[in-house]
């Protein structure tokens, strides 16, 4: 088991696992670059369709616009090595978990990625051409002042959503893990949903623009997926014994 381990082998186990996700990062990086123009191009689509006629983005820098390609890189690397870093995640915590809980490796490795996938989607797709419309209009709405967004400050900002409903996505596949290391239960998750609210609109808060509808649109898939994530916790999660029962009926006592 993974506590039998002394403290420099889990060292050892960690720097090789960072190594490899490193690695192949670097070489998905390495190949993203050459077309980081173009995936710039894609990423940059919500924004531009939201520009008044014959207005584009602009950078205020001479660098910028290498810099900006640069992350596009540095991002789209991410993307492409997930599931191997997934995998070295995987690979990492297993030896915590017992023989017949390492059969999820595979579905994990899967279900993160797709997950993370879906709301990268769902973000980019349904989410982004409503908010950028509306501070694009928000802001030039008098008529007396132009649109002139830097490519810097475009890309930091979809990033930032990108990931942000990436994350909240993976939320069932992190309460799975809880649930199965008995972390949490499904009566826990649910006596704590108005937390989960509160942490919902919060989260939106800070990772968003400050308008209701970008806050709702991390939100709602939050709450939501909260509740997918009860429902996974009382199928999959671990199971008490007679032990722990009796535990919690003497804490109940005292």
């Amino acid at each position: 088991m993974f506590d039998e381990m002394p403290l420099t082998s889990h060292l050892e186990e960690l720097r090789k696992r960072l190594m490899i996700a490193s690695l192949s990062w670097l070489v998905a990086f390495l190949g993203c670059y050459s077309v980081a123009e173009k995936l710039f191009k894609i990423l940059s689509e919500p924004v531009q369709s939201a520009l008044p006629k014959g207005s584009s983005l602009v950078f205020i820098q001479a660098t910028e616009p290498f810099f900006t390609y640069l992350k596009v890189a540095a991002v789209a690397g991410v993307l492409v090595a997930l599931p191997i870093i997934m995998w070295q995640i995987w690979g990492f915590i297993a030896p915590a978990l017992y023989k017949n809980e390492k059969r999820f490796a595979v579905p994990f490795v899967l279900a993160s990625c797709l997950c993370f996938g879906v709301g990268t989607y769902f973000g980019f797709f349904f989410v982004f051409p409503t908010i950028f419309t509306f501070l694009v209009k928000f802001g030039t709405g008098s008529g007396e002042i132009n649109a002139m967004l830097s490519m810097g400050a475009y890309l930091t900002l979809s990033t930032r959503l990108l990931f942000a409903f990436g994350m909240v996505f993976e939320l069932p596949i992190i309460i799975f893990f809880l649930s199965r290391m008995g972390i949490v239960d499904y009566k826990w998750l649910a006596a704590k949903r108005k937390i989960a609210l509160l942490l919902a609109f919060v989260i939106g808060a800070v990772l968003t623009p400050p308008d209701v509808f970008s806050q709702a649109s991390i939100a709602v898939p939050f709450i939501l997926l909260y509740e997918v994530g009860i429902i996974v916790a009382r199928l999959f999660g671990k199971k008490k014994t007679v032990d722990d029962e009796d535990d919690e009926l003497e804490d109940t006592d005292d």
